[in-house]
């Protein structure tokens, strides 16, 4: 009885409206597989920052750090684009998963030898940002092979919950980590995560790939994905608000070591808690958006997470107060995972399939490949000014990107989209 009953309300949880996707066997291996390597890759990340203040006490080398580690983005997404609507994209993220536990190998054995300097830690975050160049178009494109279209939009909303709950164990685990074993073993853990997402790769069954006919160069399938976002109004004007945030208000994560040592008086523990914080509040907003099984008003909520992210870089920027930092950073979590979900679905939604890897591509550049100059331009500004005077600074300027989306956008559409096909008003 206790057996048929367990294996009721697992079946009642993969058909609920929170967790449908996971009625598709090769979603649930690659959810399983990728929450456990993103504790290991967030671990990985904290124990990389810490590192590096620790080492050089150095606001501007924390910006570097962060470069490094997402300018391959900026100019390689669009060969990852390229390469994941022409072949195998399942192969794909089996090859960038093995590559990036490599990296990580790498980066254990230098530390637990003791013969690590700064600069091998900023080459391989280089690496691993090629990695991920080629990664997130191809993951994010092998989604709607996974569970189709009908249910991609709570995948993508799953997926973004499985990166933030990682968010949340991980830098508190590093934390710990960190203060009994060292910096090291972070890595060395990390690596062997990678191993359950490789495994459940292997383990799914898909249908025989058939690959498309290679017509124009990486950068001429890369501008044809660009011009497609840039003239749908409703993905260009979601896209353009995601980069800006992701320019500016995205980089308080650089300043983390930084409030957790000199602004807030801690140590690796308090890192490990702010970050962790931010990721409960990550995990709250991408369950509220799996949530959803209508999605209309998708243009009015992104101008209010957006919105709600500015501010609360504000006020974070200001806090003295360990409690008023962490529930703030719950908010900014909360609303960033949010909007990125909300972006994601008016972009995957509207991209005809053979488009979807480019597009994607499109996606990555402009979330994830305008970082690394937001980096350099944080802890430029970190160092000259301060790191709490800098993030409000770039808080504010997020926060009239916001307001201009709300007055220019939000409140001008005669149609907001209703569901993950294109709609009236809104067309190109």
């Amino acid at each position: 009885m206790p057996i048929v009953r367990v294996h009721q309300v697992w079946e009642h949880l993969f058909v609920s409206t929170r967790f449908r996707a996971l009625k598709h066997r090769n979603f649930q291996l690659f959810f399983a597989g990728q929450l456990t390597s993103l504790i290991g890759t967030w671990m990985q990340s904290t124990a990389q920052l810490w590192l590096i203040y620790k080492m050089t006490n150095s606001p501007a080398l924390l910006g570097i750090f962060g470069f490094a580690s997402q300018i391959p983005i900026l100019f390689l997404a669009s060969l990852g684009g390229y390469f994941g609507d022409r072949y195998n994209r399942h192969l794909g993220v089996i090859w960038t998963q093995t590559v990036a536990m490599i990296l990580s190998f790498i980066l254990a054995a230098l530390t637990l030898l003791g013969i690590l300097r700064v600069w091998e830690i900023i080459l391989i975050a280089f690496f691993a940002g090629v990695v991920s160049a080629f990664d997130v178009p191809i993951r994010q494109a092998f989604l709607v092979q996974m569970v189709g279209r009908e249910d991609l939009p709570n995948a993508i909303a799953l997926n973004s919950s499985i990166f933030n709950g990682a968010r949340v164990v991980g830098p508190a685990i590093a934390g710990f980590a960190i203060v009994w074993f060292g910096e090291g073993w972070c890595f060395f853990l990390n690596g062997i995560s990678f191993l359950a997402v490789i495994i459940a790769l292997l383990m799914m069954q898909l249908p025989e790939f058939k690959p498309r006919p290679s017509t124009g160069s990486p950068l001429q399938n890369f501008v044809q994905g660009f011009r497609f976002a840039m003239a749908d109004r409703p993905t260009r004007s979601a896209l353009l608000l995601l980069s800006l945030l992701s320019l500016l208000g995205l980089q308080y994560s650089v300043f983390m070591p930084i409030f957790a040592r000199d602004i807030l008086h801690g140590g690796a523990g308090r890192l490990g808690m702010l970050m962790s914080f931010a990721g409960v509040g990550a995990v709250i907003g991408a369950l509220h958006f799996a949530a959803r099984t209508d999605y209309k008003g998708l243009v009015e909520w992104i101008a209010a997470t957006s919105t709600t992210c500015a501010i609360g870089l504000i006020v974070f920027s200001q806090s003295r107060v360990i409690w008023l930092s962490a529930l703030t950073l719950m908010a900014v979590g909360f609303s960033t995972t949010s909007l990125m979900a909300a972006t994601n679905t008016i972009v995957q939604g509207r991209v005809p399939d053979e488009l979807r890897s480019r597009i994607m591509a499109v996606y990555a550049t402009m979330y994830m490949g305008v970082q690394p100059l937001g980096a350099l331009i944080a802890g430029g500004l970190a160092k000259r000014f301060g790191a709490p005077h800098a993030l409000g600074a770039l808080g504010a300027v997020c926060l009239l990107g916001s307001l201009y989306y709300v007055f220019r956008v939000a409140m001008r559409v005669e149609e907001i989209p209703g569901s993950t096909e294109p709609q009236a008003g809104l067309g190109r």
